[in-house]
Parts: structure tokens; sequence; C-alpha cells
């Protein structure tokens, strides 16, 4: 058994929280800032976002196979991705869009997508190499650091634009000068992370088991669909429901910031729980607790931000979970059956990102034919069309994403 080592971990958690860095805006800003700042409506915001993650549908895939086959090139092309990440980012909040602002919508995250999807894909396809060399439970301590660092990434994420904004009040929009901030952070993390990548150029062996055709394999899929499904919704209508079902627009950001604060928080507590009692045991622990947390919030009415405070902070802790084991349960199963693990990864990627685009193109529409209004007054039935898709609708599929991995039978880790 390989000897346990935390050398290099450090890399890993400060290129993840990089990426989730720019996942935070991508998901929960951007939508919203083209609405309030152009005037598109929901339904073309959705039906835009649906369009660019069809392109998802066949990329993820082929860039999982193409991630397998980098050799040497493999920090230059990490490299190049990250700074068109960042130019990426900064066209879509930087810049007044230069022409038809829904065209410039599609394209900007379009091309932050494919870069995105390419890092992300190959990040956590190293750290199946690199979880094999840390010792017991390597995927299990391997992902305690990498699921931190996103989470501190997607916290400072929440507070970046008021901090930026309170200290240089004069540059313009608070995600314009995130994108900026962004810029330095990815620079910093390509270069943290460059021995990791130069340390594995090695072409990969040949597949001893196609992907696909392993069937607890295919079962990891479609829970990791239905798993992050319930935050591709909550991530598409968290904004609208602070505001107009809380009517406490202005206590987003420190929800945002209790709710990943909590999910960091309770990484390492999920890591050590996992060690005693099974990472299978304990991911369906944190299943029920986000099926708990999203049923009380079904209820809520205006001005119950406290409530709504102790839901954040529990599926935040929830999130810790589904974050930290069940990647790790994935990666131990392909390290079990296959060294494609660009492959496989760019299936994962594909199952989460999907989840994002069907969230887009039916909550937002939904919510829009229900009679509800951006920055007007709302009736009650479209107010509770919102709690509904919110709340109940994740409820329902986070019990299905349980039921799956219930009667799944999985060696532990």
């Amino acid at each position: 058994m390989p000897a346990t080592t935390h050398k290099g971990l450090p890399s890993y958690a400060l290129f993840s929280g990089m990426l989730a860095f720019v996942g935070l805006p991508i998901y929960i800003h951007a939508p919203k800032f083209f609405v309030d700042e152009y005037g598109i409506s929901l339904t073309a915001i959705g039906t835009a976002l649906l369009l660019v993650r069809l392109l998802d549908f066949v990329q993820d895939p082929a860039l999982g196979w193409f991630s397998d086959r980098l050799k040497q090139a493999k920090p230059l092309v990490v490299a190049v991705s990250g700074l068109i990440l960042a130019a990426a980012l900064y066209g879509l909040f930087g810049i007044t869009a230069p022409f038809n602002p829904l065209i410039w919508f599609i394209l900007c995250v379009a091309v932050l997508f494919t870069a995105f999807s390419l890092l992300t894909i190959m990040f956590y396809a190293q750290g199946i190499q690199k979880a094999g060399k840390i010792g017991e439970m390597g995927h299990v301590r391997l992902a305690a650091w990498r699921e931190t660092g996103a989470l501190i990434g997607v916290c400072v994420a929440c507070i970046a634009p008021l901090i930026l904004q309170a200290m240089f009040p004069k540059l313009g929009h608070p995600l314009a000068l995130f994108s900026i901030f962004f810029a330095v952070l990815t620079v910093l993390a390509i270069l943290a992370m460059q021995s990791e990548w130069s340390a594995s150029v090695k072409q990969p062996k040949e597949t001893r088991v196609p992907i696909l055709q392993d069937k607890i394999l295919r079962r990891l899929l479609l829970i990791a669909f239905l798993n992050a499904a319930p935050v591709a919704v909550t991530s598409s209508l968290f904004l609208f429901f602070v505001e107009y079902r809380l009517g406490a627009a202005d206590a987003a950001g420190p929800l945002l910031l209790a709710f990943f604060l909590s999910a960091a928080a309770s990484v390492p507590l999920w890591g050590m729980a996992a060690r005693r009692f099974g990472a299978k045991t304990v991911l369906l622990t944190g299943m029920l607790l986000s099926v708990v947390a999203f049923g009380f919030a079904l209820n809520l009415q205006t001005g119950q931000i406290a409530a709504f405070a102790a839901v954040c902070i529990a599926s935040g802790a929830a999130l810790g979970a589904d974050m930290t084991l069940l990647p790790a349960l994935f990666a131990r199963r392909v390290t079990a059956i296959s060294d494609a693990g660009g492959q496989a990864f760019g299936l994962w990627s594909f199952c989460s990102k999907a989840t994002l685009a069907i969230a887009a193109v039916t909550m937002l529409p939904s919510l829009e034919a229900s009679g509800f209004k951006v920055g007007q007054p709302n009736s009650q039935d479209a107010l509770q069309m919102l709690s509904i898709l919110y709340a109940l609708v994740p409820c329902i599929l986070k019990i299905l994403a349980f039921i799956c991995l219930f009667f799944t039978k999985l060696e532990e880790i």
C-alpha cells in the first residue's frame, strides 16, 4: 500500500477553489445579471442556457477522450484553457454587450463553459491518479481537500463583489471587478498545479472495461444526475426566492455565504464519518438531511429570514456530503475497472451539467408561466409556484437519488 502523503494536496484545493469561484457567477449571477441589465425575459435566458448546454451534451465526453490522450502538452493546455476561461468571464460581466445582448450572452457562456468543462474534467481525472499515491482511503482524503478548497472558493466568491465594490467604488460594476480578480486567481492556481500535471504525462493504458458497460458506473452516473438536479434547481431560483418570496434581496449575499460556509465546515466531518461508518451510509444520511431542509423551506413566507438561514445551513451541510463522498465513490469505481479517468469524468461532467440545462429550460419558464414578474409585485399563486419549484421539486429529486443509491451495491473506500 502506498505511504500516506499530503504532498501537493494544497494545490488541488487552490485549483478547485478557482473553478468553484467562477462556477458561482455562471450558475447564479449571470442569468439575473442579464435579466436586470438588458431586460431579457426569463424564458429567453432559460432557452439560451439550454442551447449552450446542448453543446455540452456532445463536447464533455469528447473533452474527456481528448484529456486522456494528452502527454507533455497537458500543462500548456491547462494554462491556455485557464486564460480563455478568465477572458470569457470578463466578456460576460466586464464589458457592455457589443451587439445583441442575448447573442453575446450565448457566445460568452459557450466559450466559458467549454474552458470550464475541459479544466474540470482534467482536474478530476488527475485526482484519480493522485489518490492512488496518497494511501488509505486516498479518494476520500483527496476529495476532502479538493471540495474544501471548492467551498472556500465559493464562499470568497459570495463576498468578493461586495468587498471589491467597497474598495473600488468608482471602477465599475462589482461583477466586472470580480472577473478581474478571478483572472489573478486563475494565474495563481495554474502555477500551483504545474508540477502535478507534469508529474503525470504518460499515455493512459487501454481501458479494461468500457465505462458505460459497467453496471455500477452507469448507476452512479444516474445518481450523479439525480443528486445534482436539486442543486441546479435551487441555484437557478435562489436569488428570486430570496428577493420575492422572502422579501429580503439584501440578505441574498449573507445567506449564500452561510450556505457555503456550512458546506465547507461540514466536509471534514463527513470525511471522518465516512472513514468510520462507510461512505455510502454517510452519503445517504446527508441526502436525508437535504430532504428535511428543503421540505421545511416549502412553507416559508415573507420575512422569515432566520428560518431560511437555518435551511441554508442544513442544506449546505448536506451539500458537503454530496461534494465529498459521491465523487470519491465514483473515482474509486473508475480506478477498479478502467484507466480512462478523463472519459469517466467527461461523462460525470455531462450528467452534472445536464441538470443545469434542464433546470434552466423548465424552472424559469414554468415560473414565468405562473404569472411571476421580475421587478413587480407578484400574486400569491405566483409566489406559491416559486416555493414549489424551489423547495418541493428538489425534495422529490433528492428522494429519487436516495432510492437509487440505497439499492446500489458498492465497495467501501
